[in-house]
């Protein structure tokens, strides 16, 4: 299957206005997977022009929104969640080490939240990872790495807060 960004955008907003849950976002996620094998549509988007974090479409109904990353060089994020929001990331190219950490004490305002790291896994080309609402995880990327990531929410516009590993 062949996608533009309409045509994407589209198929996501009817799946997740059929079921706005968990399980209309494993099926967003297995589009996403569709997407990363079309490669005229991923290199459009997810390429060396592409920033570290671009929305390329935000849903004025539903408010999702479709985000292209290129991250250039080796970082180690901390620990995050998405806020009221979950998120979708599918990975383009290069790999990237997940780690999913557990909430020891929730964060709030002024007061960082507390995490233990769980379980970790690496993000190759063509696989997507959902993280709900309130999953903490971080991503350590040894190189160069592009993402096609689904928010459920821009999570640019929200309040997130910090949390620390202990």
């Amino acid at each position: 299957m062949s996608f533009t960004l309409e045509s994407f955008a589209s198929e996501c907003q009817r799946i997740l206005k059929a079921d706005p849950g968990r399980a209309g976002r494993e099926k967003v996620s297995d589009l996403v997977q569709e997407a990363l094998k079309d490669e005229k549509f991923i290199t459009a988007y997810v390429n060396d022009n592409t920033p570290d974090r671009q929305v390329i479409y935000e849903d004025a109904e539903l408010g999702f929104c479709v985000c292209a990353h290129v991250n250039r060089e080796a970082r180690e994020a901390n620990p995050h969640d998405h806020g009221s929001s979950w998120a979708i990331y599918g990975q383009a190219w290069g790999e990237t080490e997940m780690s999913d950490w557990e909430v020891l004490e929730a964060a709030a305002e002024g007061k960082p939240g507390k995490v233990r790291r769980g379980q970790m896994y690496t993000l190759k080309p063509g696989m997507a990872h959902i993280y709900h609402e309130g999953d903490v995880h971080s991503p350590k990327r040894t190189a160069a790495t592009g993402l096609l990531r689904i928010e459920g929410k821009n999570t640019a516009k929200m309040k997130r807060y910090p949390y620390k590993a202990v």
